[in-house]
């Protein structure tokens, strides 16, 4: 076994002397992870106190024999999760955690006449925001800087930058075992976008369309606003309900990989009886992609396109992977609906950003796309299980395997006044209430973790536990 042994020193007013540092090339765990894993418990040893300045990022790299990126990715990944600062013109220092380890006192929910929300600082909480505070800068200009060679031109493609096509019929076959090619493919501005040309070509004025209750509001928006009747269908903790499902819809909505708002992952035998039902009735099952990338302990679940293209419609997007602001997605359907589509982008002069699309193309061909999702999903990953181990005593959680966010079912005499304590205390949480069509049936938070800090959202799950004990 090839081994790095070296010792980490400063010259800052904390000086640290022979801390070993000790990293395998043989090891299955790449060096950066190692370094950051080493860094982690020597700051919950106590080896590392708060305040402490660690050695630049090209020093470490020189005194552990490895290439400065490695030293980079391990500080970049403990910046995100709140473990490091930095301190303009003077370089990295440990953070001081102290506030979040030490334990709160008991408080009572206060009265309603006396909370006041506290307007900062904030844990947000909410469902839907992944992580955007932290990216890896080097890749994102050289993106940029790439997309600065693409000319703007005249006419441009309804169904996208060819190259991007090419790209994610790739990525889409790696990371979903989808067999597709770029004539599948038309690049969109995100699922938003999408879902308002699947309801373009596939609706009309009192045409009936199925979406998820409790589920994405948007998805009931956009096809409400092209003239379609919205018909609620229920779902259970596994995802859609299929026994039930109304045979004169014209297309069913629905997020398979990650339930929104519940969190279900819906079973194979389950996806088959949906397509079964889209063949005999001649809906079109308009699949969204929500949270796939991001899954804990679970194996991947084909796509209902996967299983059967000609009944489905497929929804994705870079807006949980990497960023809402990017505003770039894609839609999988058969070349003869894509055909129907592109005709009408080209009637209402849709487009995608050209440039944009150029970037994203760079981000997947040099790998920079994968390598951040390969991060963030072990970043998710300890986030959702400092949700678990916090709240898991204390309520019921639905949805923890994938994606984002958990559902917390509490009784719905107590959810008002627990977000309401926990605003006042600077917690932002959501309910169920608004991800219903009409009347609610399941009741309870729906807890995002992407926007939060792993440190931040230790605490904002210590105030709501200690919230929903006291309420219960």
């Amino acid at each position: 076994m090839s081994t790095n042994n070296r010792f980490l020193g400063t010259t800052s007013l904390r000086t640290l002397i022979d801390l070993p540092i000790s990293l395998s090339r043989d090891a299955a765990l790449p060096l950066s992870v190692q370094l950051g894993d080493w860094l982690r418990g020597a700051m919950r040893a106590g080896a590392l106190t708060a305040g402490t300045r660690l050695p630049s990022s090209r020093g470490l790299a020189a005194q552990l024999g490895v290439s400065r990126t490695v030293v980079t990715e391990a500080y970049q990944q403990l910046y995100a999760e709140g473990w490091l600062e930095g301190r303009h013109g003077s370089g990295t220092f440990v953070a001081d955690l102290s506030a979040d380890a030490a334990p709160r006192a008991p408080q009572e929910l206060p009265p309603p006449e006396t909370r006041q929300v506290r307007q900062a600082p904030l844990i947000d909480l909410t469902p839907g925001k992944p992580w955007v505070r932290d990216y890896d800068v080097a890749a994102w200009k050289r993106a940029w800087r790439k997309a600065a060679d693409l000319l703007p031109g005249g006419d441009p493609d309804p169904y996208g930058l060819p190259s991007l096509r090419e790209l994610l019929a790739e990525h889409l076959r790696r990371s979903r075992a989808i067999a597709v090619g770029p004539e599948n493919i038309l690049v969109t501005r995100g699922t938003g976008n999408g879902l308002d040309l699947v309801a373009l070509a596939l609706l009309g004025p009192g045409a009936r369309a199925g979406v998820e209750d409790p589920g994405y509001r948007v998805a009931r928006n956009a096809f409400a606003a092209r003239g379609a009747t919205i018909v609620p269908c229920p779902v259970d903790e596994d995802g859609v309900i299929v026994s039930g499902l109304p045979s004169d819809l014209r297309v069913l909505y629905t997020t398979p990989a990650h339930q929104y708002p519940m969190g279900g992952r819906l079973p194979i035998p389950r996806r088959e009886r949906l397509l079964a039902w889209a063949r005999r009735t001649g809906a079109m099952v308009v699949e969204d992609d929500y949270d796939a990338e991001f899954r804990y302990d679970v194996a991947p679940l084909p796509a209902l396109y996967g299983l059967d293209p000609t009944r489905v419609v497929l929804l994705g997007t870079l807006s949980k992977a990497l960023a809402p602001d990017v505003g770039v997605g894609w839609l999988v359907g058969e070349p003869a609906l894509l055909g129907r589509i592109a005709e009408i982008r080209q009637n209402l002069s849709d487009r995608t950003s050209g440039p944009v699309q150029q970037a994203v193309a760079t981000l997947l061909e040099r790998g920079d796309l994968d390598r951040h999702l390969r991060r963030m999903r072990l970043e998710y990953a300890r986030r959702r299980a400092a949700v678990v181990e916090i709240l898991g005593p204390v309520c019921r959680l639905r949805g923890d395997t994938a994606g984002l966010h958990v559902l917390a079912e509490l009784p719905p005499s107590v959810v008002e006044e627990i977000v309401a304590a926990a605003a006042s205390r600077g917690v932002l949480l959501d309910t169920t209430v608004r991800h219903h069509h009409a009347e609610s049936h399941v009741h309870g938070l729906v807890i995002g973790y992407g926007s939060a800090s792993l440190p931040e959202v230790r605490r904002g799950c210590r105030i709501l536990a200690e919230l929903v004990a006291r309420a219960r």
